[in-house]
């Protein structure tokens, strides 16, 4: 499926709740618990990555928009799937995690709303994991790993903020992520900078390629 980046957002009207149709630029749909999950057959790319791994500005880069996914003043604040019509599929922005100041019911929140979307695998196509280039991933972004893995979905990991590394630190901190994550040789792992616009033909490339 090709995905033009620039197109204009339209929500279509035959999404399962029969939300109306919005043309907003930052127009979005949200789900705060597992009956407001989007069940209508489109394909989706579910992104997800801690609280300030650059996440939205992922999204925001790959359709060549700065506010279209609205980059939160507090991380981690909200618990809710927030989707994005692009080109007919969803783009499914995952709640952040790991935001040291919300408090443990927000936490609780957050794993109880993770574990009810990922045990449909049938609610994404495929995922997107964004991780912090610069240092060993999370406990957290482990239990996001495991997540995708047990879906049973195609997924790629996105080492962001590559332009921050050193030369010399590429390779090592690639293997690191490797290491943590438990990811083979020959699994997707993706150099990503949204200054230095680099990685995101090929992210593109690896998402038309599996929706």
């Amino acid at each position: 499926m090709r995905l033009h980046a620039t197109s204009t957002p339209l929500f279509s009207s035959a999404a399962s709740d029969g939300y109306k149709r919005r043309q907003k630029e930052n127009s979005i749909k949200s789900a705060a618990n597992k009956k407001a999950f989007l069940r209508d057959d489109r394909h989706a790319v579910a992104f997800a990555g801690r609280s300030n791994v650059g996440k939205s500005s992922v999204i925001n880069s790959l359709l060549n928009r700065k506010n279209y996914a609205r980059v939160g003043a507090t991380p981690g604040k909200t618990v809710q799937v927030n989707y994005f019509l692009v080109d007919g599929a969803y783009f499914i922005d995952l709640p952040g995690y790991g935001y040291a100041r919300v408090s443990g019911d927000e936490r609780r929140r957050w794993g109880a709303l993770m574990e009810d979307f990922f045990q449909e695998p049938n609610l994404f196509t495929m995922g997107v994991l964004i991780v912090d280039s610069r240092h060993a991933p999370t406990a957290d972004d482990v239990t996001m790993a495991e997540y995708f893995f047990d879906a049973g979905r195609p997924f790629v990991v996105v080492a962001n903020k590559c332009d921050k590394l050193k030369k010399s630190e590429i390779e090592p901190n690639l293997e690191r992520i490797r290491d943590v994550l438990g990811l083979d040789d020959d699994f997707p792992l993706l150099l990503y900078s949204c200054t230095a616009k680099v990685g995101r033909r090929e992210l593109l490339g690896f998402i038309e390629n599996n929706i």
